[in-house]
């Protein structure tokens, strides 16, 4: 397995004015937007600020120059962003006390994370963690989709997704077989295929984050096991 420095060269790559600096900055709040937005939300921000500061952490976390440390230093990259981020918004609290203090305002304490989030027993570092590994999942998803509608095969992927995400219909794949136009047998080695190329795409996935094979193992168990 090779473990490119895929993410850290989206930060590096963003740290600048051109075409390609804003496409690797669009990348990087694409993939990793959801986890922060959900830490700071859980962290009890309403929704509608909690995006915004969303948007401004990656604003200023990328113009920092400590995302440039050498990579050793970093670890893995899931646990250096919510690092970041979580001295983002004690940054955002200390100024919001001190506008409230200066404005001759009793400073109030934060607003109570609402109903919109699942579960609300999670801790604002595992509701990033969980929806670090949902983001994963989605990410290696779509990367699977893409090769099948690359291949002409959308309606395959739609129709044999369900053996991935363990949301079966009420097709068999007796069913679906003959939708597909071939027999079980064959059926169920496509399955088979599709489940091996998802395992190989998420430890890919991982590997883009992490710097060690060691690493992608601990961080794969790791994400599994706060789904």
């Amino acid at each position: 397995m090779t473990f490119a420095t895929t993410r850290w060269t989206l930060v590096q790559q963003s740290r600048g004015d051109d075409t390609s600096s804003q496409q690797a900055l669009s990348d990087l709040c694409a993939i990793y937007y959801t986890p922060v937005f959900v830490f700071i939300r859980r962290s009890g921000f309403e929704e509608a600020q909690a995006r915004d500061l969303a948007h401004d952490f990656f604003t200023h976390w990328l113009t920092s120059p400590q995302v440039l440390k050498p990579q050793r230093e970093r670890g893995r990259f899931r646990s250096y962003l919510l690092g970041a981020v979580k001295h983002f918004v004690s940054d955002s609290l200390d100024k919001a006390r001190a506008q409230k203090r200066g404005a001759g305002q009793v400073p109030e304490s934060i607003t109570e994370v609402g109903d919109s989030l699942a579960d609300g027993a999670l801790t604002p570092d595992l509701a990033f963690d969980r929806q670090w590994a949902l983001t994963v999942l989605d990410h290696v998803l779509q990367a699977l989709a893409d090769e099948f509608a690359q291949a002409g095969k959308d309606e395959h992927f739609v129709l044999l997704k369900p053996w991935l995400t363990g949301d079966e219909g009420e097709s068999t794949q007796a069913e679906i077989a003959q939708r597909l136009g071939m027999n079980e047998g064959a059926l169920k080695v496509a399955i088979h295929r599709l489940r091996k190329r998802f395992r190989e795409l998420i430890r890919t996935e991982i590997a883009h984050t992490v710097g060690t094979e060691t690493e992608a193992r601990e961080e794969l168990s790791y994400l599994l096991s706060v789904m």
